[in-house]
């Protein structure tokens, strides 16, 4: 179990880029599979892009070739780079353990894509 503080988050222009970070702490980053997720209003929460400890990722196909995930472990932190932003990439995202642990949730961080 562990807390996630996820940052990096704001308003962008359609075509755009951000980079978030998300720092974890406690016991629940190494040796986990760990997972970028978002929720848009009105929808559930997905999981958007995953990293394994040896750094296999997986990318749902709605950010393939458009989002990286990658991590650093000695910081126990996960970033997620995203290119070429859509106003559908509008929502809060988080990060957590894939699977997700239920009490270690944040606050998120908010991703606006609008001209």
């Amino acid at each position: 179990q562990g807390q996630f503080v996820e940052s990096g988050g704001g308003l962008v222009q359609p075509g755009g880029s951000l980079r978030l970070s998300c720092a974890a702490s406690g016991s629940i980053f190494s040796p986990y599979t760990m997972g970028w997720y978002r929720q848009a209003p009105g929808k559930q929460r997905e999981l958007v892009a995953s990293i394994t400890l040896l750094r296999n990722t997986n990318y749902a196909d709605s950010v393939k070739g458009r989002f990286t995930i990658s991590r650093d472990n000695a910081k126990k932190t996960v970033y997620l780079q995203m290119n070429s932003l859509k106003p559908e990439d509008t929502a809060v995202y988080y990060c957590n353990s894939k699977p997700a642990d239920a009490d270690s949730w944040g606050q998120g961080t908010q991703v606006t894509v609008s001209s």
